[in-house]
């Protein structure tokens, strides 16, 4: 039978318990034992779901405590020399430490992991770094596993995708050398679960859908040769996702390896080159059918037929099935989506449904299409409700979109005008302060909107909540003596749900949440038709803060790339057409808030580098209509109005011209963990708009010093005009408490005033 396989499933539990029981942990509410408890008692309900559910090859070690990227670190003994006195070698205390830092250890750097909105903790490489075994998760949940009736598939992330990945700390770094240094170890790992009688070991290598130098190429062959003979009888699955070989398909098939799985969800235009490579060197080809990054029902005749297309030319033993990447990406159980209605529920699939999509397709193409000609009817039966809904399409959308001008992407004048304008209207100091937006979500706030969604508490009565949340907002940020004020966004339960759930188009799951990083989840709305916004949003919310305060407020929107991106979004049109939707909902409420007299409107858009193709020859169309969609939401303010934007934890040198396109005149930018790294990008394009390079990281509960906040800005003086620089956190602090929220802006306020004083003194 040809055989249905997992990649990876969701790690935090349909009730969100590994979070829950993590953040319990790192508050002191609950020991070490509990968290070890309830993650094994995940574990085994996953591995149950999968195999009930007629999943064949079963991963493991694909759960986490926090990032997969970081357990290959800490598996292989890639632990930065000031995290190893946190703890013991191989604790939870170490391995805490480098993904959220400690007293005198910083955390180490968080990005996106290619093309989506899960973050990983990026290796550090320092000079010397000895590389060996120092952990045994993957062997303890294989023998966990192998407890519970399971020959599972260990899961590894690909020493080749894992260097790629990381950051060197030193001179004269090597991509080879490094790989070459990290293959003992894995070739230690293999052997190992050989003997303790794994037969299969997926290694995940996505680094091949991109663009490869040659000398990762090469680094590529060396390790899968040198780890083809370490551990014979185990069987090598290379996984490669979200996108296509393209020019490495050579290189992936030619590897000494068993089966090479790809992502035909994302490019399905690679079947054919894959039949064939694998019809050449003799592989059994693993077909990723059922997407693992969004939300949209299978179409199960249209796999099927791909599937059938291989099996017919390879033969069945020499293919297997399985989800697109991992199933990580979307939520764990459709069945548990009671308030969503039934038409649109139809449409859909999570996790649990994806596994049964993958048996289904597997069962279909061994034993025939009438073996599961009911599934089939149920499924193109669905395919054509969904195109044919009046639900999906708004003729005044459309209207709208065709009458969009070059004229409507332009701002009135250009950034140095602006910039004199909005000078001489606010009256700001050099190194001015604010923050990105969100304050923490309080008990009570979260208390208030539970009670309001469940009717419990009156619209008047949460309203009233609110303001009093902003209010105390406003108050403090006077104290500390902030210099541009933002209302603290106690309203919202998420940057991009919050704006969905007033738009039309959209739809919202109860128990969807994704893994983002760490703890942290995310619920993403579910974009089914055309968007439209049928009334104002934010303005009353900003419009009473700023009423507060003499001070300048911040009116805060989400920006429409990265709305799109942290969405499921509907695959029945081009996504830069969803997204021009989204941006002409967005200049409305831009509109709206400028007439209600707030001069400072912040769109926020860390998700347009995410977005970026994998493949450097996708890059200059998507760039296009993702600025433009950008410019359309902003470019319709008065000259003496600023608009900020904001990009967390994105490497900025690939799109820096991008960046400047858009013509935000402020942007507020991740730096700290990078030790204003970050920066380079914006100094040597010369960026000549004004930029707001964070001055701590808010991932860390630490709380820096106001002196080590002084020394980053003073970097940033180094390299840029004191009138250029803003002062700010890294991100929003809607996951913090308020003891260290406080503690860290008093004492970045402190911070700029020094810097202040020092261009006073350097002035005189």
């Amino acid at each position: 039978m040809i055989p249905a396989i997992n990649l990876g499933f969701p790690r935090m539990g349909a009730a969100r318990e590994l979070k829950k029981a993590l953040e319990s942990f790192w508050q002191g509410k609950t020991d070490e034992k509990f968290l070890l408890e309830t993650a094994a008692g995940l574990r085994k309900r996953h591995w149950d779901l999968q195999k009930d559910a007629g999943i064949r090859a079963v991963p493991c070690n694909d759960f986490s405590f926090y990032d997969q990227v970081l357990d290959t670190a800490f598996l292989l003994g890639c632990v930065p020399q000031r995290h190893r006195a946190v703890g013991a070698e191989g604790s939870l205390a170490v391995y805490f430490s480098m993904a959220r830092g400690s007293k005198d250890a910083p955390a180490m750097e968080m990005t996106k992991w290619f093309d989506t909105n899960y973050h990983y903790i990026v290796p550090e490489f320092e000079k010397d770094m000895l590389f060996r075994l120092s952990g045994d998760k993957v062997f303890a949940e294989y023998e966990e596993a192998k407890a519970q009736g399971l020959n599972a598939v260990p899961v590894l992330v690909g020493p080749v995708t894992f260097v790629l990945l990381g950051k060197a700390k030193h001179e004269g770094f090597s991509v080879k050398d490094t790989v070459a240094k990290l293959v003992p170890v894995y070739a230690e790992i293999l052997k190992k679960l050989a003997e303790m009688g794994a037969a299969e070991v997926q290694l995940d290598e996505p680094c091949l859908v991109t663009d490869l130098s040659e000398e990762a190429r090469a680094a590529c062959k060396a390790a899968y040769e040198a780890l083809a003979g370490a551990a014979p009888g185990l069987g090598i699955r290379l996984a490669t996702y979200f996108g296509a070989l393209g020019d490495n398909a050579g290189l992936a098939f030619s590897l000494p390896v068993d089966s090479v799985h790809v992502d035909l969800c994302r490019a399905p235009e690679q079947l054919e080159a894959c039949i064939d490579a694998a019809g050449k060197t003799g592989k059994a080809l693993s077909l990723g059918l059922v997407d693992g990054r969004n939300v949209w029902r299978n179409d199960l005749s249209a796999s099927l037929a791909l599937l059938e297309k291989a099996a017919a030319k390879l033969g069945k033993d020499r293919v297997r099935v399985g989800p697109g990447c991992s199933l990580l990406h979307v939520p764990v159980d459709l069945e548990l989506e009671e308030s969503l209605d039934a038409e649109l529920k139809g449409w859909m699939a999570f996790a649990k449904q994806k596994l049964a999509e993958i048996a289904l397709l597997a069962r279909g193409a061994h034993e025939g299409r009438d073996a599961i000609a009911m599934e089939l009817a149920a499924s193109d039966a669905a395919q054509a409700a969904r195109k044919s809904s009046p639900r999906i399409h708004n003729a005044e959308v459309e209207k709208r979109l065709a009458a969009v001008s070059s004229a409507m992407l332009a701002r009135t004048s250009p950034f140095a005008a602006r910039a004199e304008a909005q000078r001489a209207g606010f009256g700001l100091p050099v190194f001015p302060t604010t923050s990105i937006g969100s304050f923490p979500q309080t008990p009570a706030i979260r208390e208030a909107r539970a009670g309001f969604k469940a009717g419990s508490l009156d619209a008047a009565a949460y309203e009233a909540a609110m303001k009093k949340e902003i209010a105390e907002v406003v108050r403090f940020q006077e104290e500390i003596g902030m210099d541009v004020l933002v209302h603290g966004e106690a309203e919202r339960n998420d940057m991009v749900e919050y704006f969905g759930e007033q738009l039309q188009g959209f739809a919202f799951s109860k128990h969807g949440w994704v893994q983002s990083y760490g703890s942290r989840c995310v619920k993403p709305p579910i974009i089914y038709g055309d968007v439209a916004r049928p009334r104002p949003m934010t303005v009353a919310w900003s419009a009473y803060a700023q009423s507060l305060t003499r001070k300048i407020m911040k009116g805060m929107l989400t920006g429409p790339v990265t709305i799109l991106q942290w969405s499921f979004v509907r695959d029945d049109q081009p996504r830069a057409a969803t997204c021009r939707q989204i941006a002409l909902a967005i200049r409305d409420e831009v509109a709206d808030l400028e007439k209600a007299g707030i001069r400072v409107i912040q769109i926020d858009e860390p998700a347009i580098r995410e977005g970026l193709p994998l493949r450097r020859a996708g890059w200059a169309a998507y760039l296009k209509w993702a600025v433009e969609a950008f410019r359309l939401s902003s470019c319709t303010v008065k000259d003496a109005t600023q608009i900020h934007t904001h990009m967390c934890y994105s490497e900025f040198n690939d799109i820096i011209e991008a960046v400047a396109a858009m013509d935000a005149d402020v942007i507020s930018i991740e730096t700290s963990r990078s030790q204003m790294e970050l920066l380079d990008a914006f100094v040597n394009y010369k960026y000549p708009n004004e930029i707001g390079p964070g001055v701590y990281d808010i991932h860390s509960p630490r709380v820096p010093a106001a002196q080590e906040m002084v020394a980053l800005l003073e970097k940033a003086r180094g390299v840029l005009k004191p009138e250029q620089i803003w002062v700010n956190p890294d991100c929003g602090l809607k996951t913090r408490g308020w003891p260290e929220v406080k503690a860290a802006l008093a004492h970045m306020v402190q911070a700029a005033e020094t810097m202040r004083a020092r261009e006073t003194a350097a002035a005189a």
